[in-house]
Order: C-alpha cells, then sequence, then structure tokens
C-alpha cells in the first residue's frame, strides 16, 4: 500500500470487512502512538463506552450517583434543608413549644 501525490491511500477491501467499514461510512483519523488510527464514529462510542466503565470507580448507578449530588446541591442552596429537617418532630404533632414562629414572645 502506497500514499498517492494528494496524500490519499485505499484501505484494501480485506483490511475494510475486518474493521467493519462499509462503503459511505464517516471515519475519523487520529495519531496514537505513532500509528494512525481510523475508526467509525460508533466504533470511537463504543470504545469510549468501554473507557469510562473501565475506569468507574463509584458504586452503583452512575445516574443514581449524579442526581443524589444534584439534590444535595439543590438543598445546600436551599438553606441547607434535608429530608430529616423536613420530618416532622414528635413536639410538632403535639403542639410543642416549636410551633410558636416568634420563640421571643
Amino acid at each position: 500500500m502506497s500514499v498517492n501525490n494528494q496524500g490519499r491511500v485505499t484501505i484494501p477491501a480485506q483490511v475494510r470487512r475486518a474493521a467493519g467499514i462499509e462503503p459511505g461510512d464517516s471515519v475519523l483519523i487520529h495519531v496514537e502512538d505513532g500509528r494512525v488510527v481510523i475508526e467509525t464514529r460508533a466504533q470511537l462510542a463504543a470504545r469510549i463506552r468501554r473507557e469510562v466503565a473501565a475506569a468507574w470507580e463509584g458504586t452503583g448507578s452512575v445516574v443514581d450517583e449524579l442526581a443524589a449530588e444534584r439534590r444535595a446541591e439543590a438543598r445546600a442552596e436551599a438553606g441547607g434543608i434535608t429530608a430529616a429537617d423536613e420530618q416532622p418532630d414528635a413536639d410538632d404533632a403535639t403542639g410543642g413549644a416549636d410551633d410558636d414562629p416568634d420563640p421571643e414572645r
């Protein structure tokens, strides 16, 4: 295989088949460790998903963890109200002293 005077290379059919590259596919080309790497967008997306999954050090679902972080941030922005703060105390149910909005009275 050689590069023509316009810098073009024809990828042999056997290599295209082995790489899953079909006529009309859009490919991405980059240099990695001095090698030219050609991959389809689907191959790139799959590779990125694998790399992210391999690097994931959390537990459970990424989505659940992100949602929990966002809820915590929202609570902090709202003045630090937490789910525990929203639960009524035993005094609240019995009309305790905490019911008075102005404790100075």
